[in-house]
């Protein structure tokens, strides 16, 4: 095999493992597959944690991990597919972030591990042995791989500050709901 054969190889083999992790995980809190709670369960638990309304966000949780996991795994609209993950990741690993880095702690090391595969994917592009090739790259341009990724920091950014005015709102409710004594 020649090197370029290699590293095409390389990219599917993270594409695939990267992408299917991801797809599976979006499609637990979207359906409720493979142990998953559903929209149902994972709405609510979201809507405990500050991501309200907590349906809506679970949807768009769920679509950035299956929709992106799919997409990184086909290779196709990699730049999309890759910064809609990273964007996922980066609000899982805000969550993540006040236990530490260690997964086995329930730190970010595993949610940061998949957004900055998914964004170096999306940086690379999806390599030979992908559907952005077959379709001669249209949706696969240096110019959206810029846009998209350049849009990743903002989303995340906004996303996060929106859970925390409604966390924040949230405790100013409970704490004016307590009576005088017990404040």
């Amino acid at each position: 095999m020649t090197e370029e054969s290699l590293r095409d190889v390389g990219l599917l083999a993270l594409r695939v493992g990267v992408g299917g992790a991801l797809f599976a995980h979006g499609v637990q809190k979207l359906f409720g597959w493979f142990g998953g709670g559903g929209l149902q369960s994972t709405g609510a638990m979201f809507d405990q944690i500050g991501f309200t309304p907590g349906k809506v966000n679970a949807v768009v949780a769920g679509l950035g991990e299956a929709g992106g996991g799919a997409l990184l795994a086909l290779g196709l609209a990699t730049p999309a597919a890759g910064a809609a993950v990273a964007g996922t990741m980066g609000v899982a690993a805000s969550m993540h972030a006040p236990k530490g880095f260690f997964a086995a702690e329930g730190g970010l090391e595993y949610p940061a591990l998949l957004g900055v595969a998914a964004g170096a994917l999306a940086l690379t592009g999806p390599g030979q042995l992908s559907v952005d090739r077959l379709l001669g790259h249209r949706v696969n341009r240096s110019w959206m791989r810029t846009l998209a990724l350049g849009l990743v920091a903002p989303a995340v950014t906004a996303v996060i500050l929106r859970r925390r005015r409604a966390l924040a709102a949230g405790a100013a409710e409970t704490t004016s709901a307590e009576p005088a004594e017990t404040r």
